[in-house]
């Protein structure tokens, strides 16, 4: 059994992604003691109930650790943890204005401290998914961006491009294959970001 070394650089992000990537369970314990009050207290700038902090919190970690195969080493790990306790916390308000204002207010206040745009998980994932995008042969690739960008019923594609409506299907439904291959060790931070259904056909 592997000993915990004597001194482990919790900002060494490159080393402290691998270690947890191996399983190491020490380091895991480590970041869960580094962060927890940081989150907690980061958490309730929009979450009052001490019981609904401290539960954001922990579900973030435990999905540290269920994910962390597929951690970004990119991403510096603080980044990570504060943007899903965001995106968790801002889950629980449902009105829409109500969130804006909230995620407004939270990028102004935060904005120093972690370094933005650094401190947006998105920056990064947008680039991966725009990177995957570029790949796609051309045809799959217009029907899907007429599709989700331009928000084109099947039909409207069909008639602009002057194919079928099946084919438009197909097309689109090859281009969201590829997309989920080739991202398919980032697809549980896609999902908890963007939802579940980034990836499905609409």
């Amino acid at each position: 059994m592997q000993q915990p070394p004597i001194y482990l650089d919790i900002n060494n992000n490159k080393s402290i992604i691998t270690a947890l990537k191996a399983g190491e369970e020490y380091v895991f314990d480590a970041v869960y003691r580094h962060y927890f009050s940081r989150l907690c207290a980061f958490c309730s700038q929009n979450v009052s109930e001490q019981e609904e902090i401290e539960e954001i919190v922990q579900d973030t970690m435990m999905w540290l650790w269920e994910n962390r195969c597929s951690l970004l080493e990119e991403l510096t790990l603080k980044t990570l943890l504060f943007t899903i306790v965001k995106n968790k916390a801002l889950n629980r308000i449902s009105h829409f204005e109500i969130k804006r204002k909230v995620h407004q207010e939270i990028t102004e206040k935060y904005e120093k401290e972690f370094d933005n745009p650094d401190f947006y998980l998105e920056n990064e994932l947008f680039r991966l998914y725009e990177n995957a995008l570029k790949q796609l042969p051309k045809d799959y690739r217009e029907a899907y961006e007429m599709n989700r960008s331009h928000r084109l019923t099947h039909k409207e594609i069909a008639e602009k491009l002057n194919v079928s409506p099946q084919t438009v299907n197909y097309r689109i439904g090859q281009a969201l294959k590829l997309l989920r291959i080739a991202l398919k060790d980032y697809l549980p931070l896609f999902i908890l970001y963007f939802g579940p259904n980034i990836f499905k056909q609409s």
